[in-house]
């Protein structure tokens, strides 16, 4: 239960503390939670299922309370706790630190993000799964652009329709189940018709949170005026819920439909990974860049999920860490250029690697991660979402594979652009202290996955084998 109550009560004392404390004590939350992970990850035996909180109680509604994680979700909790320390240490220096408000909200995202990666019960993970909705929703409001509110706006009713389908799918399926428990819900037998409807629901709320082509239109605006710890959130985590959520629950609560619904979802991710790339190649927006590129990387991940064997989903594990490290620190150093150049126009920028070294250096480091370079975290990763789609067709395979050459252009026209050319008369400060130190930790943590994927692919492996046995036990079978 700590894992919950440390954040909680780190959010709470936050909301009170003085101003020029409050960033320390969020910080502190942050990094007392992620030791906290360390250590139940460390004594975690790989392919057990520990069980957090579970009172035997069943509601007259079908509410069971179960909360607990495997190798899957103990990976994505020690994933969100990795990444909220990051985020909050890059920005420790901004004016957003020192708020009250912006602390508070990180740490309950924090909390909520847990709750949908240990959530055993179908109601308790979509309850999870709104509240991580409100925080980023008040970040974003209250210290975004401030011509933000029509985004927002939009990027709130599309998740929250998408939502409502989900808790649809949820609601249908419970109506034959025993209870709303993971295990009940995975049990219940369906034709391929109602399969399809069940696993339509939960794929509308899960591709508009990724976001699939053409769900994805929210997503450029508001990944654009949110401030830079709100785009860090979004991108780095919050989309990581729908890729997961894919994996836990959408595919094993209807795997009957998942051949009717494979071709659909993988061509909706191939769109994606071209449209967004060619897109982003066009823009002199630095924050739009990173962001169509996101979509781009996704959709390669969401595509080669819904091929469901077992080395695949260990490449989308691999590549879940990759994307949530490359993706912090490129919205870092976006961050870095807008806060110091006053523009996100990278037509406007120039000449910092002279007058920049260190921060020159570290934005190449990660834009080379972001193209998956070999000894990188993406590498594996895309090579085997790659191979996996190859195998599948190999027209499939070549698309997808366009990534890695669209992925060079837009990465690195952004880095020539901004980084070279004209020397800026503009008065360009060098990485502060936390900056440096944020992008060295996530820089290390891209090497030793790089060089070591197979820590993660043996740690996600037994519970993904677990989960299928899960499946074929129900007679739901899947190759």
């Amino acid at each position: 239960m700590e894992l919950y109550l440390i954040p909680l009560v780190f959010a709470l004392v936050a909301a009170i503390s003085p101003k020029n404390m409050v960033k320390y004590i969020g910080l502190a939350g942050a990094v007392a939670t992620l030791i906290a992970t360390v250590v139940k990850a460390m004594a975690f035996q790989t392919g057990s299922t520990v069980l957090v909180y579970d009172p035997e109680l069943v509601t007259s509604f079908g509410l069971t309370f179960k909360m607990g994680y495997d190798g899957m979700g103990l990976f994505m909790v020690l994933l969100t706790n990795v990444i909220v320390p990051i985020i909050l240490l890059s920005n420790l220096n901004r004016k957003v630190a020192n708020e009250r408000g912006f602390n508070a909200m990180v740490l309950l995202m924090q909390v909520a993000l847990i709750g949908v990666f240990t959530a055993l019960d179908g109601i308790l993970f979509y309850v999870f799964w709104e509240l991580t909705l409100v925080p980023i929703f008040l970040i974003a409001l209250w210290y975004g652009a401030t011509d933000s509110k029509k985004s927002l706006v939009k990027f709130f009713i599309y998740t929250f329709v998408g939502s409502l389908a989900m808790l649809l799918s949820l609601m249908a399926l419970g109506t034959q189940a025993a209870d709303f428990s993971h295990e009940s819900l995975v049990a219940v037998q369906l034709t391929a018709k109602s399969a399809c409807w069940i696993m339509g629901g939960f794929f509308l709320a899960f591709a508009i949170k990724i976001p699939l082509f053409p769900f994805h239109t929210w997503q450029p605006a508001t990944y654009t005026n949110a401030p830079m710890a709100g785009t860090m959130l979004l991108s780095g985590l919050m989309l990581k819920m729908a890729l997961f959520g894919m994996i836990r629950w959408m595919i094993p609560l209807a795997p009957e439909a998942l051949f009717e619904m494979q071709f659909l979802v993988i061509t909706l991710g191939l769109i994606g990974i071209v449209y967004a790339a060619i897109i982003a190649i066009k823009q002199n927006d630095i924050k739009r860049i990173f962001a169509f590129a996101s979509i781009s990387h996704v959709g390669l991940i969401a595509a080669g999920i819904m091929l469901f064997n077992t080395d695949v989903l260990s490449a989308a594990f691999v590549q879940l860490l990759n994307h949530s490290l490359v993706a912090v620190g490129l919205f870092l150093a976006a961050g870095i250029l807008e806060d110091r150049f006053g523009t996100r126009d990278i037509t406007q920028m120039g000449g910092v690697a002279k007058v920049a070294p260190r921060f020159a250096f570290w934005f190449a480091v990660i834009a080379f991660a972001s193209v998956s370079v070999p000894f990188t975290s993406g590498f594996i990763g895309e090579f085997l979402l790659l191979k996996g789609l190859y195998n599948y067709h190999w027209i499939v395979g070549l698309i997808a594979g366009t990534t890695l050459v669209f992925g060079a252009v837009y990465t690195f026209r952004a880095y020539q652009v901004s980084m070279n050319g004209a020397a800026t008369t503009h008065p360009f400060k060098d990485l502060t202290w936390n900056e440096t130190l944020a992008f060295f930790l996530i820089a290390i943590m891209i090497v030793f996955f790089g060089v070591y994927p197979q820590a993660i692919i043996n740690f996600v492996g037994p519970s993904l084998e677990n989960l299928k046995s899960l499946i074929q036990a129900s007679n739901n079978l899947v190759p």
